[in-house]
């Protein structure tokens, strides 16, 4: 019997394009059989956020950065022609007309598939993200756990 192939990805872009590109692969990686991990780290844990606010104490910087950062993965802007926000809802209509799914159902499929979506906790302490602000299904983990998956991975990517 051969053994499941692994890919790891560390999602650091908080950008949806990037983030776009990383479930793409995730997803297909998956399809193809691969146990795969999205190590979510820096601005790349913008996309476990949930849509809706979350009340919780937070410090003054903490509150900063939720405040500054977008809420969920539909929130996120471009890499390039972001345009004060135009550019995300331009690409939007246009994956629409194509009958592309969406980012956010492509987390809900990686989560259906078995995609391993890690957060990765000294990240989440460094900016102030609490567990209960994030996505339900998802694990907590340090750059340990992430090198222990990457360690026997056939794939490995940084976006």
């Amino acid at each position: 019997m051969t053994e499941k192939k692994q890919t790891t990805i560390v999602l650091f872009s908080g950008e949806y394009d990037k983030v776009m590109a990383a479930y793409i692969i995730a997803n297909g990686a998956a399809a193809y059989n691969h146990e795969v991990t999205i190590f979510h780290t820096f601005w790349g844990l913008n996309a476990l956020r949930k849509d809706e606010k979350v009340q919780l104490e937070k410090g003054f910087m903490e509150k900063m950065f939720s405040k500054m950062m977008p809420r969920g993965a539909d929130k996120m802007g471009l890499t390039k022609m972001n345009y004060l926000g135009f550019g995300p809802k331009m690409i939007k209509a246009v994956m629409k007309k194509h009958n592309s799914m969406p980012l956010p159902q492509l987390i809900d499929m990686a989560k259906d598939q078995g995609v391993k979506l890690v957060a990765c906790t000294m990240t989440m302490d460094l900016l102030g993200l609490q567990q209960e602000e994030l996505l339900d299904k998802i694990e907590y983990a340090g750059v340990g756990a992430y090198l222990a998956d990457a360690e026997n991975g056939n794939v490995n990517l940084f976006i």
